[in-house]
């Protein structure tokens, strides 16, 4: 599978398709330690190279799992990416309940945001120690909305250090806005953004600001949340597709039939477009998509696979469903 390497870090690329792990948290509902296996093995046998995950999946759930099913592998050969901002701290009165986080694990913990510096580091240790692993290769700042003047002042110099130290080798912020994400880029000395859902076929909000500001500054974007968290994941949108992990509204599922129109015209699944659509700009180095299974993994491989004409997109333009973007070849 094509690798791209970061722009300000070179010495780290990314294949063209990165595997999510928040499904390995149990994300909505159960998922065996077997299945979960299988899905990074398949994704392993088909070249992919890049796992993220976090503390926040399944309380550390996903780490877990990620770092068993990778520790056999070459530690040189993949990329592994956690996140930080959020501190586990064990709760045993709520450890009969279930997770109100939407993962379906029991509530031992609590997440605590910590975007101080030592919040940082100690969150990043725990996360060593959960997946096994000899070192996390990028870290991001974990949906850091509320947390601004700390996660600028405080977190992103205390991982600026710990890169400079070799420590770590990239950092970034993921985020599932593009405002905020646009400012730690013009603002700090970070490597990489993830964009969770607002860069889609959907929608191309983040076109304005975050894009070009990456590009501007060398910093590389993964694209997460390709699907809208589930609206453009069908070939056709149901009724009750979801949208941001709500209820789409039917404006908004009216639209994602539109789209899903003209793929069909040019001979294209609507999830294939859409996976096809954010790789086309130059700015993005990888997509993350979620995977919970072996089935899930092949069903993305063969989405990312597909062949899309290079008619479809100016079709999309005419029609008014989407915006105009500088591209690249797929």
């Amino acid at each position: 599978m094509m690798r791209r390497a970061l722009p300000r870090r070179p010495a780290i690329s990314l294949t063209a398709l990165g595997f999510g792990a928040a499904q390995g948290g149990n994300l909505y509902r159960a998922t065996t330690d077997e299945a979960f296996t299988a899905a990074v093995d398949t994704a392993w046998d088909a070249g992919i190279r890049y796992f993220d995950t976090a503390p926040h999946y399944g309380l550390g759930l996903s780490e877990r799992r990620l770092g068993a099913a990778l520790r056999s592998r070459p530690r040189d050969d993949y990329v592994v990416s956690t996140k930080v901002g959020r501190l586990l701290v064990p709760s045993p009165a709520t450890a009969h309940l279930r997770d109100p986080g939407g993962f379906d694990v029991a509530a031992t913990h609590r997440r605590q945001w910590d975007f101080s510096r030592d919040g940082v580091r100690r969150s990043l240790e725990a996360s060593l120690t959960r997946t096994g692993l000899d070192r996390i290769d990028i870290v991001y700042l974990h949906d850091p909305d509320d947390h601004w003047r700390q996660a600028a002042t405080d977190a992103v110099p205390a991982l600026v250090e710990l890169r400079d130290q070799g420590v770590i080798g990239a950092i970034g912020a993921g985020m599932n806005q593009s405002a905020m994400l646009t400012r730690f880029v013009e603002e700090t000395d970070i490597d990489l953004v993830m964009c969770a859902g607002r860069y889609t076929l959907l929608e191309q909000g983040a076109l304005h600001d975050l894009l070009p500001a990456a590009q501007h500054r060398g910093a590389g974007v993964v694209i997460a949340g390709v699907y809208n968290s589930g609206l453009l994941a069908s070939e056709r949108p149901p009724a009750d597709a979801t949208y941001n992990y709500q209820q789409a509204s039917p404006e908004l599922i009216d639209r994602a039939n539109r789209i899903a129109a003209v793929c069909e015209a040019h001979g294209v699944t609507l999830p294939a477009a859409a996976l096809a659509f954010v790789r086309s700009h130059p700015a993005v180095v990888t997509t993350v998509v979620g995977m919970r299974n072996q089935a899930q993994v092949t069903e993305t491989l063969h989405r990312s696979d597909a062949t899309v004409p290079d008619a479809l997109w100016p079709a999309l333009r005419a029609a008014g469903l989407i915006g105009s973007t500088a591209s690249r070849s797929n």
